[in-house]
């Protein structure tokens, strides 16, 4: 294993590591779910030039505009589910009620 891919392995085990470890608020369920994105936009952008190929270029760039709009939904239902309860908690927030 190379040291890069090493890099985006650990990167990957630590963000999803962050997502079960920190389920108290919305802010932070949602930076580890983008650092989990990066990480694999890095690896899928990495790829190809290792592979010394231009077929794959496109992959990354459509994972960076979905990752945009995940981003962009995550912080709109952050700012809805504040206004609403009063705070970014995961614990308030229950489906049912909704």
């Amino acid at each position: 294993m190379t040291p890069m891919h090493f890099t985006y392995y650990s990167a990957f085990i630590v963000s999803i590591t962050g997502l079960s470890l920190h389920q108290t608020h919305l802010i932070s369920t949602l930076l580890c779910l983008e650092s989990m994105m990066l990480s694999l936009y890095m690896a899928l952008s990495m790829w190809p030039i290792q592979l010394q190929t231009s077929s794959f270029m496109l992959t990354p760039m459509l994972m960076l505009s979905f990752s945009a709009c995940e981003a962009g939904m995550g912080l709109s239902l952050l700012v809805a589910s504040s206004r609403t309860h009063g705070s970014d908690r995961l614990q308030n927030l229950n489906l049912l009620q909704c």
